[in-house]
């Protein structure tokens, strides 16, 4: 199937035993067993439930992997991946990274006795000087959070494999319409399926697709362990919404490209970060991802400018979070990355001006005029 299809007739489509077309809510619990010990699939909805399994095997699908879970928030499933290791290990991870993903990674793995170190994945220099002989796994997010670096999903992965190293990609800001990690080496990946996938801001939930039965035996066994799953509700509304996710998408790039042409001309901007700007000659980027998503991050001159626009904003709305079919605008110094020490913040570039804006589908008159003072 082609990937506009998949999106709806992927996984599991619709219910065998009545014939409706969307796969039923599954509100239970526990499960009828024939005889003690035995079960005909699920026994415990912790476990295993059908409407869960079903968005699974659709975002399996959709990445190209072996097998997919879900789980209740995106963190959830970023430290159900990481405790898929053991203390003394030893991470890579992109420098420029999601606040909360650093935050779980120096305040609570740490403690666990992980060791890690934030490194350029832009640079794949950066990363074999990095490798010591405790690296098990090189985390890398493509575009990062918030300032679009880039790394190069293939590059990493053969230094990981050559190295006997395991490749974590998180695909939230690009989706696999717009880039698939695993046909490009990488074992695991990723996604805060709040964001693009599920598209509507009506949910939170994580996803992680890996490429092996190993790896997918490891992962169910800390996912059955620890009950970091997705409940039968959400997980509906999330296939609900990766139904339309390759219409949105389209919108999503088209405003987006239009929202930074129309910053190219501010005086205003004194930096733009936009996964289409940034890419430079690199002919394995432009490979690896079909468009460059709905993201931008873009600083400003001045706090008074920033004012102005957060005065003038009627169809962006201020709120943390991304990907929804609404724009959403932020500051991450105050916001999404004011975890991260503001030495780092700084080391890194991003600014107390630094504004982050996902571009929504909204019509792109009304998303310009926000950005028009």
């Amino acid at each position: 199937m082609k990937f506009n299809t998949l999106v709806i007739h992927g996984g599991i489509d619709g219910d065998k035993h009545t014939g409706a077309v969307t796969v039923p809510i599954y509100q239970t619990s526990t499960y009828k067993q024939p005889a003690p010990g035995e079960h005909t699939g699920y026994e415990y909805s912790r476990t295993g439930n059908p409407t869960r399994v079903a968005l699974e095997q659709l975002v399996a699908d959709l990445e190209k992997g072996h097998a997919g879970f879900a789980f209740g928030s995106g963190m959830a499933a970023i430290s159900s991946v990481l405790m898929m290791f053991d203390s003394g290990d030893h991470f890579i991870f992109s420098d420029d990274l999601y606040g909360g993903t650093r935050r779980v990674v120096d305040k609570v793995f740490s403690k666990l006795g992980f060791n890690y170190s934030f490194v350029d994945t832009s640079s794949t220099e950066a990363i074999e000087k990095a490798i010591n002989e405790n690296t098990k796994a090189i985390y890398i997010e493509t575009p990062t959070n918030p300032l679009m670096k880039l790394t190069d999903i293939k590059a990493v992965a053969s230094v990981a494999k050559i190295n006997d190293l395991l490749t974590i990609v998180d695909n939230t800001f690009m989706t696999p319409y717009l880039q698939r990690p695993i046909e490009l080496g990488a074992d695991i990946v990723l996604h805060s399926a709040t964001k693009y996938l599920g598209g509507h801001s009506d949910l939170v939930a994580g996803v992680v697709v890996v490429n092996s039965e190993e790896l997918a035996q490891r992962l169910h066994f800390i996912q059955n362990s620890v009950g970091a799953i997705l409940g039968p509700q959400d997980s509906w509304l999330l296939i609900k919404g990766i139904k339309t996710l390759a219409l949105r998408m389209e919108r999503h790039c088209e405003n987006a490209r239009k929202v930074v042409e129309f910053l190219q001309k501010q005086s205003w901007v004194r930096n733009i970060y936009y996964p289409g700007l940034l890419m430079g000659d690199n002919a394995n980027l432009k490979e690896q991802m079909s468009d460059f998503g709905g993201m931008i991050s873009f600083d400003v001159e001045s706090q008074e400018i920033m004012d102005k626009i957060f005065n003038n904003l009627k169809t962006f709305t201020l709120a943390e979070s991304l990907g929804g079919v609404e724009s959403l605008i932020s500051v991450p110094a105050l916001m999404t990355h004011a975890s991260v020490p503001k030495e780092v913040r700084a080391q890194l570039g991003i600014t107390d001006t630094l504004i982050r804006a996902s571009v929504g589908v909204e019509d792109i008159e009304d998303i310009l005029k926000d950005l028009t003072i």
